[in-house]
């Protein structure tokens, strides 16, 4: 299926502060991740932000036509802090890339009444969460005041849909989430639900990571190359 923009990559936000924090309560079954306020506030860690300087080192390296000419960018904090990161770090090396748009359809996941709750805390709060959560299975899902995937598609199609009209042919980039990259590889090789299921399965969308496409589908996934 692919794009008819002539290349679509969509970066992963840098290391958060949520997923540092996740990470270490979910692997000790904690109730409290310690991570507070909105999940659009969420910030990046130290680490996150050495991430978005490398991928803007790197794409300082990369000659002119393998940089962005439009990028499109979640609005929430560590998207915007990971492309703004990003494009200082170019600028030092003498390269200027293109601002953002912030666009509301390329959220995080909506969670609804679970947002930044560890999965020990949905247990004890909303018991009966696990066994719906197991009957919709992951794309049917929908937290109670949430999203599911297919919500997440319909959005992201939006999204997609402008973009191709408003920059036909021209290599454009999304800064935003994994749940957006996830749902990109869904509408663009396409992947069935199975297909992107399985691919959860395997492993995360890894922090900073690239995932790239274009006329005929996926180019690369996941590349984390430039972090090196």
């Amino acid at each position: 299926m692919g794009t008819t923009l002539g290349e679509l990559a969509v970066v992963r936000h840098g290391q958060s502060a949520a997923n540092a924090a996740f990470a270490v309560a979910e692997a000790e079954g904690r109730l409290d991740s310690g991570v507070t306020g909105p999940d659009a506030a969420v910030v990046l860690t130290g680490p996150g932000r050495a991430q978005a300087a490398a991928l803007g080192r790197w794409l300082a390296a990369q000659p002119p036509d393998r940089r962005p000419e439009a990028v499109a960018c979640s609005p929430f904090l560590r998207a915007v802090q990971t492309w703004r990161l990003a494009r200082t770090e170019a600028a030092a090396h003498g390269v200027a890339l293109p601002d953002a748009t912030l666009d509301d359809r390329l959220v995080d996941r909506r969670m609804g009444e679970l947002e930044l709750l560890t999965t020990a805390a949905v247990r004890a709060r909303f018991p009966a969460e696990a066994a719906r959560r197991a009957a919709a299975g992951e794309f049917g899902y929908r937290p109670p005041g949430g999203e599911s995937f297919h919500d997440i598609a319909a959005r992201v199609r939006a999204a997609l849909d402008d973009l191709e009209r408003d920059h036909p042919g021209r290599r454009v980039w999304i800064v935003a989430h994994d749940a957006v990259v996830l749902t990109l590889r869904h509408l663009l090789e396409p992947l069935t639900v199975e297909e992107v299921t399985a691919v959860m399965a395997a492993g995360p969308v890894l922090n900073a990571s690239v995932t790239r496409f274009d006329g005929d589908g996926l180019l690369t996934y996941n590349a984390v190359d430039h972090l090196r």
